[in-house]
């Protein structure tokens, strides 16, 4: 009934559906945390035993003993395709062939069994001849003991072997009650568990169209968010071209500000250059005469006759050769006046810089509200886009084969409770007629195996050493005919339990090597998936079934596992080969409609900086005064000196030849010549060096600005809308990507299904049913086996503990042992032996 269950279950969701390929998972958009909300189920995913699960993996263990081979996969298609035969010659060689692999296979099976057989009816035919023989005083019947020496060893070896067999007994028993009561606790929670996995199916079917509204609704937030962005245009647009245009604009409108201060700074500047020029020509003239002072002086010096004597010729010698150098740059008196500069700063003045560089930034804060104005229609036919795309989304769900499937589910789902419903109490009825069986079995050993107990205990307990066998107390005697009341019922119910045994074992045994095993390692799907196994006309069997195109890859194992890992009905399935999810929402066709509005976005604008009248001015300036400016800027930053050559380099090594001559009036006049020299370049060539610098002003930075503004402008508008226009589209885009996902891995999942039929067949046929069903067998079948050495052992035991009717007699005292003569004859005792007269154990008052 539980492969019936979820056979149906599963043709149910697969039923009257599309085929599809294989499909290829996807990850789920990560630009936007759209989640379908999680669907709780109160069915648990998988079965736990409990400490009882020991008792089940020692069965198992058994069962692998019994059965190691591997499962017959290809023995098992075989047999499947020769069912659908309509005539199977048994004589062929493949059947015989398939015969002997089954065989093969059952081999421990059959052999347990054939021992079960054989102990069936072996243990009846050895009951009925062992009781006529001891009713013909055979086989121990006769009531008399022989005379033993090892007679105690023996009685005290066979208490313990009965002892020992009757524990394992006992433990046997044990798992019988286990299993029995784990049948009837777990029947019982059959109604509860198909209750819950029905629940679970019900809140499948419920839970999906509330996940399409989600998704629906989700659409609604996005375009919410579109349209947001639409209205905002003027910030979102405007202001990202603002910002790209600000780090470059601004900075230069600040700078023109401040060159209005600059260039009032520099007609004081040239006014200044203009007196400094005036004053070159006298500057550069005391220079020349302070230099033909100097050499004049050095001249002097060197007429000195130290320096004709060497070495201090060698010195005045180089000196002399330098003193021409000692001479001013004629390049001084050549400068021009700047009066043409000063005329164009004059013009510049005229012009108002400071108002012109507001409207730059008026014209630049405008961007925002340019853009707002100059894109009202398209913004407007972008939002009938995005409207009508929500409309195009709601027919494709509306159009989705699941609500169909499921549709056609929910009909199979309540045929199926339907049949749970009329069969359960017919279970729980069965389960009783089961329980209060296996009670009776287990009481039955139980009571047999009680009375060996009670054998034991009063033997043990009752048994005099030195009592003859005929004179055994009551309670000896009593334990001796518990035991053969326990070996009378052995004989009589063991054959009866033996074939409850084997047919539970048959049946427990291949249910768990044949469906439960291979049902956990999925090895029973690959069977079932076989090409052309269920029908020869069908490559694959679920496809063909349902969806009449065997050809498709559509198998039980991809179905199951694709459910068991909570994956859409749509991937599990592969609907897409009959309703593609992404033909039909089309993500490229709606993002290129919406870019086809985007297109329409221009944004035309200009930077005012400082118009035509400013900017003319300052050109003006700077074409009319560049070249002399930079003539007077090139002395200055080449460092080229008035005099002709760097005077302190001069005088420092002046001053170092000197140091070099020997004392006396040349070397003193060398150092105040050298010394000379110092104060001239400070008092005359760095003045003329610090006017010179005064010339060099800034003049590029609107020319930088400007050409920013005619290079850049447009590229900048550019990218930003088309910046705006792809993060437009990206919303839509990334949520058409994750209607996607969601409808092939997430909306309607069938968890519920993969666990209603894990539930029919792992836990209810398997964990519910066979398992206690294989431990019953197992704890009985071995207290059923080791009945027959107990029997054995209780038959011989018996005979220690029961009283005799007679016993040995000795006519010969010297033939009796010392040790017999000092425990009374080994506790025989009885006056006559079948008439005979026994003098030796004859009082003389009896003569």
């Amino acid at each position: 009934m539980a492969l019936v269950l979820g056979s149906l279950l599963l043709l149910g969701l697969c039923g009257n559906t599309f085929s599809g390929g294989q499909p290829s998972s996807t990850d789920a958009p990560k630009a936007w945390n759209y989640e379908l909300p999680e669907t709780s189920y109160e069915t648990q995913d998988s079965h736990k035993a409990g400490p009882i699960g020991i008792l089940f993996e020692l069965v198992h263990i058994f069962l692998y003993v019994v059965q190691p081979h591997d499962f017959p996969e290809d023995a098992l298609r075989k047999v499947i395709q020769k069912a659908h035969e309509s005539k199977i010659n048994y004589d062929e060689p493949e059947t015989v062939l398939l015969g002997l692999k089954i065989a093969y296979y059952e081999a421990g099976i059959i052999l347990c069994s054939l021992l079960g057989l054989l102990f069936i009816i072996l243990m009846p035919l050895v009951g009925y001849f062992f009781c006529m023989c001891r009713c013909c005083n055979k086989c121990g019947g006769e009531m008399h003991q022989r005379q033993k020496e090892n007679g105690p060893f023996l009685r005290k070896c066979f208490a313990i072997s009965l002892l020992v067999i009757c524990v394992i007994i006992s433990i046997g028993i044990f798992y019988g009650f286990v299993a029995n009561h784990q049948v009837r606790t777990r029947i019982k929670r059959s109604r509860k568990l198909a209750d819950s996995n029905f629940k679970d199916l019900r809140t499948l079917l419920n839970e999906t169209p509330e996940q399409i509204k989600y998704i629906l609704a989700q659409y609604n937030t996005t375009k919410d968010k579109a349209f947001l962005d639409l209205n905002s245009i003027n910030s979102v647009l405007g202001g990202g071209i603002l910002d790209r245009l600000r780090p470059n604009i601004i900075p230069v409108l600040d700078e023109i500000k401040s060159m209005a201060t600059a260039i009032k700074e520099t007609k004081e500047a040239l006014e200044n250059m203009n007196s400094t020029l005036k004053s070159l020509h006298q500057q550069s003239t005391q220079l020349s005469s302070s230099l033909t002072s100097v050499k004049t002086s050095l001249r002097g010096s060197l007429n000195d006759p130290l320096c004709s004597v060497r070495p201090t010729s060698e010195t005045c010698n180089s000196i002399r050769l330098s003193l021409n150098q000692l001479s001013s740059n004629p390049e001084l008196r050549q400068l021009p006046l700047v009066d043409a500069e000063l005329n164009n700063v004059n013009n510049v003045l005229r012009t108002d810089l400071d108002g012109l560089v507001q409207q730059g930034y008026q014209s630049l804060n405008d961007i925002p509200g340019r853009v707002q104005s100059q894109t009202t229609s398209v913004v407007a036919g972008i939002k009938r886009v995005l409207n009508s795309v929500g409309s195009d989304i709601n027919n494709v769900t509306q159009r989705l084969p699941i609500q169909y499937i499921l549709s056609e589910f929910s009909g199979y789902l309540n045929n199926t409770e339907s049949y749970m419903q009329r069969h359960l109490p017919t279970l729980e009825e069965y389960d009783s007629y089961w329980w209060l069986g296996g009670l009776v079995i287990c009481s039955l050993l139980t009571l047999i195996v009680i009375f060996y107990y009670l054998g034991l205990l009063c033997g043990v307990c009752g048994y005099d050493r030195h009592a003859t066998p005929t004179t055994r107390g009551c309670v000896s005697n009593t334990g001796g005919v518990f035991l053969m009341v326990g070996v009378g019922l052995s004989f009589l119910f063991c054959w009866i339990l033996m074939i409850i045994v084997v047919l539970t074992f048959v049946v427990g045994a291949n249910v768990e090597k044949l469906i439960c095993e291979p049902y956990m390692s999925k090895e029973l799907f690959r069977v079932l998936d076989t090409p052309r196994l269920l029908n020869e006309d069908w490559e694959y069997y679920l496809s063909g079934k349902l969806f009449n195109k065997s050809k498709i890859k559509l198998t039980f194992e991809q179905v199951y596992s694709d459910c068991k890992n909570n994956r859409g009905t749509y991937g599990t399935l592969h609907l897409e080969n009959s309703f593609n999810i992404s033909e039909q929402l089309n993500i490229n066709e709606h993002t290129e409609s919406i870019s086809n509005e985007l297109e329409n976005l221009k944004v035309n604008f200009s930077i005012f900086l400082l118009g035509e009248a400013g900017r003319k001015n300052l050109q003006d300036f700077a074409a009319c005064g560049i070249d002399r400016m930079n003539y007077n800027i090139y002395l200055a930053q080449t460092g080229k000196s008035p005099a002709g050559v760097n005077l302190l380099s001069f005088a420092y090594d002046l001053e170092a030849k000197a140091n070099r001559l020997p004392p006396g009036n040349l070397k003193n006049s060398l150092r105040r010549d050298a010394q000379t020299i110092k104060t001239i370049h400070q008092q005359r060539v760095l003045p003329i060096e610090q006017s010179l610098e005064k010339v060099t002003r800034i003049l590029t930075s609107l020319d930088f600005a400007q050409s920013f503004i005619t290079n850049n402008i447009s590229s900048v508008v550019t990218e930003e809308t088309k910046k705006y226009g792809r993060t437009i589209i990206g919303y839509f885009e990334h949520y058409l990507q994750w209607i996607e996902f969601s409808i092939r891995e997430k909306v309607a999942s069938c968890k519920p299904v993969a666990t209603a039929l894990d539930t029919a067949v792992d836990v209810f046929l398997c964990s519910y049913i066979i398992d206690p069903l294989n431990l019953f067998w197992f704890g009985i079948g071995k207290a059923t086996v080791f009945l027959l050495p107990a029997l054995i052992f209780a038959v011989k035991l018996a005979k220690y503990y029961r009283r005799m009717d007679s016993e040995d007699v000795y006519d010969d005292v010297e033939t009796i042992p010392m040790k017999n003569m000092e425990n009374g004859n080994n506790g025989y005792h009885k006056d006559h032996l079948y008439g005979i007269h026994n003098p030796v154990m004859t009082s003389p008052s009896q003569h």
